[in-house]
């Protein structure tokens, strides 16, 4: 008898495991997927490297806003002492030839916008992590937080826990 024609609908015979959705908090790693389905945690070897790996992702965040900070105070410090704040094209005997003040300010404000591009998609992609809903997940974004600030963190009185 031939079946070939019969519909089975969406069974799945093989041994495959699928990525598990949560939307309560839970501890559980079984079927575990971060952010992408080839993310997934398999064991205890796999949930180890993904939360190393999150770890130090985490921590990158920090170092990425103590780097737009720090270009931020070297940008403005230049401003400041070096480079005339004015509208002409003129080029300033403190710069190098064929270079204008426009110029190094457009340049400037290029790279604090690619800087802010990069925390943005660097935190909204954090908050995916958080979203996992997994309480391993949360620990580990908390810790390379920690780390991050610990690392690459300024002194500066004003932290804050935003999405951007």
């Amino acid at each position: 008898m031939d079946h070939s024609h019969m519909d089975h609908g969406d069974m799945d015979h093989s041994n495959t495991h699928r990525c598990k959705m949560n939307m309560l908090f839970t501890w559980d790693t079984e079927d575990l997927c971060v952010v992408f389905r080839q993310w997934h945690v398999t064991g205890t070897l796999s949930l180890i490297w993904t939360l190393l790996g999150i770890v130090l992702l985490t921590a990158g965040y920090e170092a990425v806003r103590e780097a737009s900070r720090r270009y931020e105070a070297h940008s403005s410090a230049k401003r400041g002492d070096d480079i005339p704040n004015t509208t002409s094209d003129e080029s300033s005997s403190l710069l190098w030839p064929g270079r204008s003040a426009r110029g190094v300010e457009r340049r400037s404000k290029l790279v604090k916008a690619a800087l802010y591009a990069i925390q943005v998609f660097y935190s909204f992609f954090i908050m995916l992590l958080f979203m996992t809903y997994n309480g391993w997940v949360m620990l580990a974004v908390a810790v390379g937080a920690f780390l991050g600030y610990i690392l690459f963190g300024n002194s500066s009185a004003t932290k804050t826990v935003a999405c951007h």
